[in-house]
């Protein structure tokens, strides 16, 4: 955290059953965008491959992303048609699953929520589908195997993608999982043997509200079960190559707090409002001497503000003194914050005036959405009942006082 002292002004301190198992990177990000302030989400970085690659506009329309893991499910068994154990029935983790999510540098836990949506393949056979069925023509091959139609046609409650490619003993699918549930295909003729080669999936999440995180990297793990009996099936005689799929959550927050000021902007002399005269010719001691120095804030996180007095702290916990340049005198002055709309305290109120607090005491503000250079003022205002304290009529003095405000995204 750095710190710069000024004459009566600001300095911005900026201080974000298988003995494998396969693992899978899931990576967003968030970062401020000033064309669109109010999109406080995570954007997707993880490549898509698999279903996604190969049909993005599918999965744009559903705000979906896709993976392809190297995943291969082998027959235990001929698959016998109308048996009711050799139904191929595919499920899979459709509901919402939470994970806890870990800032690597201050430890702090945010939940990340995520449900598979999707679940794709290809199936192999142990013979081209036309040899299987007694037919010529591969299509037909593929759509008479099944009892049920052929695989680009989700069977309840999965739905249709609109995916289908084949070749001779091939067959590429992909269905829409919106429930978890029971997704059964029932072989017409038998299979002597069959594996689905890999495992395709999509999957949604919905992730924290970025702007009341920290910056910095979360990582977190939620790990699924893969064969019969687990959390993806392929039917009870298919068996995969490996057992467990563990998809590791990267979130990386990268926050903007930024505050400037206008050129000159860190010396600042006070007035009386209308100036001096009035004391100077009609002997009208001033009621409020002060000076609204404005400066641009750009923020996307949380932050805290608090001051540091060059002179001396005053007597209240809100004032710093400022001194003479020819006596030993003292006047006491604020240092009051205004911040512009979107900029909240903690009890969700607007900032007009607040007083600045020294180091230790400091206030917390929360943006509602990102704030792109939007102005503000601090506002430097003596304690008049000190300044009239020193003040005597034919004596000018100057008195001058330094303060140091700090701004700390690491609340």
């Amino acid at each position: 955290m750095k710190k710069l002292t000024v004459f009566m002004a600001l300095i911005a301190a900026l201080s974000l059953p298988s003995v494998e198992a396969a693992n899978q990177e899931i990576r967003a990000l968030f970062q401020p965008d000033s064309s669109q302030p109010n999109k406080n989400v995570f954007v997707n970085k993880t490549p898509n491959s698999g279903y996604c690659a190969q049909f993005p506009s599918e999965c744009a329309d559903n705000d979906t992303f896709s993976i392809r893991v190297p995943i291969r499910f082998e027959s235990t068994r001929q698959i016998t048609p109308g048996a009711p154990a050799d139904v191929l029935s595919v499920k899979v983790p459709a509901n919402w699953r939470t994970v806890a999510v870990i800032n690597q540098a201050t430890g702090e836990s945010e939940t990340v929520e995520v449900r598979i949506s999707g679940i794709g393949s290809d199936y192999i056979l142990s013979d081209t589908a036309a040899k299987l069925v007694g037919v010529t023509n591969d299509l037909e091959g593929h759509q008479r195997l099944w009892a049920n139609s052929s695989w680009v046609y989700a069977p309840s409650p999965c739905q249709y993608s609109g995916v289908g490619a084949f070749t001779e003993s091939s067959y590429r699918f992909f269905w829409k999982t919106p429930v978890e549930g029971w997704c059964a295909k029932v072989a017409a003729y038998r299979i002597p043997a069959m594996s689905f080669d890999t495992l395709d999936f999509a999957y949604e999440l919905r992730t924290p509200d970025p702007l009341r995180m920290s910056s910095g990297v979360y990582t977190g793990s939620l790990s699924y079960t893969v064969g019969p009996g687990g959390d993806f099936q392929m039917g009870a005689m298919m068996v995969p190559n490996d057992g467990n799929l563990t998809l590791d959550f990267v979130l990386e927050v990268q926050h903007t707090l930024k505050v400037d000021l206008p050129p000159g902007g860190n010396r600042v002399s006070l007035e009386p409002e209308g100036g001096w005269q009035r004391w100077l010719n009609l002997g009208q001691k001033p009621t409020k001497v002060y000076r609204d120095q404005p400066f641009f804030i750009s923020v996307s996180t949380r932050f805290k503000v608090w001051m540091e007095c060059g002179e001396s702290w005053g007597e209240l916990g809100t004032t710093c003194n400022m001194k003479s340049l020819t006596s030993e005198k003292r006047a006491q002055f604020f240092t009051k914050l205004t911040l512009p709309s979107g900029i909240t305290d903690s009890n969700g109120k607007d900032v007009t005036l607040r007083n600045l607090f020294h180091k230790g005491d400091w206030a917390i503000y929360q943006p509602g959405h990102y704030v792109d250079r939007k102005p503000g003022s601090l506002r430097f205002e003596l304690l008049i009942s000190s300044f009239h304290d020193v003040i005597q009529d034919g004596v000018g003095e100057t008195f001058m006082g330094f303060v140091t405000v700090i701004w700390d995204s690491e609340v």
